[in-house]
């Protein structure tokens, strides 16, 4: 199946690069060594400075390891970045036990990592990073050395004001992971809606491409198709009654009067077909227009039509009938005997399930197939097929479905019967768009009841 994701898109573009978190934690290491480094040697007072070193040169040394371990560019797997955020946050909390605890000016440094987190982790992830450091900042403001100042004893402030600190950490925290999430959700959701609307355009552009090329293809076929049809007359005349000759010219015959047909339809795709009574068609006769012409198949259909009240009714409409016959096409050229076209409907939907008895989709290709120029025929196509195709006719047929309003879902039936599945899905309202609500029109009395019929 191919479809836009954008809840994959999602996760994958609010995923730190690893040079950005390499460049901010580099910074917070040089931050630390000069804040450690001025209030020792410059301001004069007396703090544990070499263990302070050595906490911070377990941080250089942990960025030092995860600049080895990808490339610049990698992005962060959430289970890593989750680590090193951690990781930051108990490196601050030994650093400010060392230094004074929530006495220590730079405690509100807690914030950072949680805040980081909240912009390209998921929301459980930054809840638990915000966990861990509201209970660093609970410990810390009960255990801590003192916070190093001119009097031996250090500072001492109330408790109430340590109590005022240690609130005033936690509802930052809160308060910047809840801002910073809404903040890049927004901006996320925004670049997926750009990203499927530039899809979107991309697929119309392509489709419309092609009918010049449908035109022109219509055109230069028109001439040499006129030709084998005038030779395959003559042969036929030329062939004694009931031979094998005879038969193998009207087979030719009828093989190019549906390549004649085929052409008609490329050049009428965008146009509307019928007037009136004919107009409007049922499901039924939907899916009986679409076998009909593939009835000579060496392929067994079988059709299962069953729902709630009357049977739906459509409005002709070229583009859908091309679309579901393209899917049908696709389903007997690697189908072993046998399709089943399965038609449901409820009072909100109504749905076609396209189910083929062949090998099914390769999995290399199955996550993109119906883009265009992504042929699902390859090494699995049979040899009578004469190789592959350019990978257009489900492209083609995905765009013509979905434009009348259906979701097309492209899938491998589960063992033991496997083989490929193609089912489209409609919204009941949407399906039955001008067709003047006339849904048991054309079927009396319904067929509420399954049927299967072999075509």
């Amino acid at each position: 199946m191919s479809e836009f994701a954008p809840v994959a898109f999602g996760r994958e573009a609010r995923r730190l690069k690893l040079d950005t978190i390499v460049r901010l934690r580099w910074l917070a290491v040089t931050g630390q060594c000069l804040a450690v480094s001025v209030v020792h040697l410059y301001l004069g007072y007396k703090l544990p400075f070499l263990p302070c070193l050595a906490v911070i040169a377990a941080a250089a040394a942990v960025n030092l390891w995860i600049t080895l371990l990808q490339p610049a560019s990698h992005r962060l797997a959430e289970n890593l970045a989750t680590a090193l955020f951690a990781f930051d946050i108990l490196q601050l909390a030994v650093l400010l036990y060392l230094t004074g605890g929530l006495l220590n000016p730079f405690s509100s440094l807690f914030v950072a990592p949680v805040l980081i987190s909240a912009a390209s982790l998921s929301p459980l992830r930054t809840l638990g990073l915000g966990l861990l450091a509201g209970i660093c900042a609970t410990l810390l403001a009960r255990f801590h050395l003192p916070l190093p100042w001119s009097t031996p004893a250090g500072l001492a402030l109330p408790p109430v004001y340590v109590a005022g600190i240690w609130t005033a950490i936690l509802l930052a925290i809160a308060f910047t992971a809840v801002f910073a999430y809404r903040v890049a959700e927004e901006a996320r959701q925004l670049g997926e809606a750009l990203a499927a609307t530039e899809f979107v355009l991309a697929r119309e552009q392509h489709l419309s491409q092609l009918d010049g090329l449908a035109a022109a293809a219509a055109h230069e076929l028109g001439t040499p198709l006129a030709t084998i049809r005038v030779v395959a007359k003559e042969l036929d005349l030329q062939a004694e009654p009931g031979s094998a000759m005879a038969e193998d010219t009207k087979l030719l015959r009828e093989e190019v009067e549906r390549c004649r047909v085929i052409l008609s339809k490329l050049t009428s795709l965008g146009q509307e077909e019928g007037h009136g009574f004919f107009a409007t068609m049922s499901l039924g006769h939907v899916i009986e227009e679409v076998v009909a012409p593939r009835r000579s198949f060496d392929i067994e259909f079988i059709t299962d039509r069953s729902g709630e009240g009357p049977e739906p009714s459509c409005r002709r409409s070229p583009g859908l009938m091309y679309g579901l016959g393209n899917l049908v096409d696709n389903a007997a050229d690697f189908a072993v005997s046998r399709i089943d076209i399965v038609a449901r409907w409820t009072s909100e939907t109504v749905s076609i399930e396209i189910r083929d008895d062949g090998p099914g989709f390769d999995p290399e290709v199955l996550l993109r197939v119906g883009e265009p120029y992504v042929t699902t025929r390859g090494h699995q196509a049979r040899e009578d097929t004469g190789g592959g195709g350019l990978g257009l006719g489900l492209f083609i047929a995905k765009t013509l479905i979905e434009r009348s309003g259906a979701q097309l879902t492209l899938w491998n039936a589960a063992p033991p019967r496997g083989g490929a599945v193609a089912t489209i899905v409609w919204p009941r309202a949407e399906f039955e768009r001008g067709a003047g609500g006339a849904a048991g029109e054309l079927s009396p009395g319904g067929l509420s009841q399954a049927e299967t019929v072999p075509i």
